[in-house]
């Protein structure tokens, strides 16, 4: 490794597993040290052992991000413990699948309060620390919603919401030298090896819409580009969706 975010400190939602725990890998392994936030205290403190050994001093925090309130705490203790923030990459989100006139109020609210508006109040109380830093920002989209998938109505209006926030914080955040990307990934995470299993021929038909014909890793695919987007590398870089999707949509 060539140690890209020596000294940098990040935070990263959803870091106990999946796509948050192959970035928060990556990210160790380049020099970081990582506050990881998640609501599952036992994968957290799992996860937490293991980046350890890349890097001791990284730390679990365990909470809700549906508690808004609270949200502006989670920045404040990694501050706190680690003395200042560099990087906030904002990947947790958690939503269910319907058709659109079966999607109800319960829906939405459960994808724009567990993705959209702690995507956006953590970016505001990120903001004076990330000042100090001229720090980075990743947010997450989704190629469901730049195709409008079906069954998906709850999950992409609220990911199309964060693609849009994301913009205004480059055009706004620039002049501070904060830098604002959006990654859109196809990963080969817990939950999509759970899906495969109980879906194979959908899953097979995702796979062959892949022109890579596999899907990302989590931490060498989709850690890799976000510990890229994290460092001195795309300091020229902002208000861009960057698609990890192994071809899947092609923004050319």
């Amino acid at each position: 490794m060539s140690n890209r975010l020596e000294g940098k400190v990040a935070l990263i939602t959803g870091g106990a597993g999946g796509i948050g725990k192959g970035m928060a890998t990556a990210f160790v392994k380049e020099g970081a040290k990582v506050a990881i936030v998640d609501l599952n205290g036992e994968l957290g403190q799992q996860a937490i052992q293991e980046l350890r050994e890349y890097q001791p001093e990284s730390i679990f925090i365990e909470a809700n991000l549906a508690e808004h309130d609270k949200l502006g705490v989670i920045i404040k203790q990694a501050v706190d413990h680690f003395g200042k923030l560099d990087i906030l990459v904002n990947n947790a989100h958690a939503s269910r699948q319907a058709p659109f006139e079966q999607t109800t109020k319960e829906m939405l609210d459960l994808s724009f309060n567990t993705g959209f508006y702690p995507t956006f109040y953590l970016m505001q109380a990120a903001l004076p620390y990330l000042k100090e830093t001229k720090g980075k920002i990743i947010n997450f989209a989704s190629g469901a919603g730049i195709n409008g998938d079906a069954t998906q109505a709850s999950y992409t209006a609220a990911k199309e919401a964060i693609r849009a926030i994301s913009r205004v914080a480059a055009n706004e955040f620039g002049p501070f030298g904060i830098n604002v990307n959006i990654i859109s990934p196809i990963a080969n995470s817990p939950g999509v090896q759970q899906w495969a299993k109980e879906h194979p021929d959908y899953y097979q038909g995702m796979l062959s819409r892949i022109p890579m014909r596999r899907l990302g890793e989590v931490e060498s695919d989709i850690g890799r580009v976000a510990v890229f987007l994290a460092s001195e590398d795309a300091n020229y870089i902002t208000g861009q969706t960057i698609m990890v999707d192994g071809g899947a949509i092609k923004l050319v």
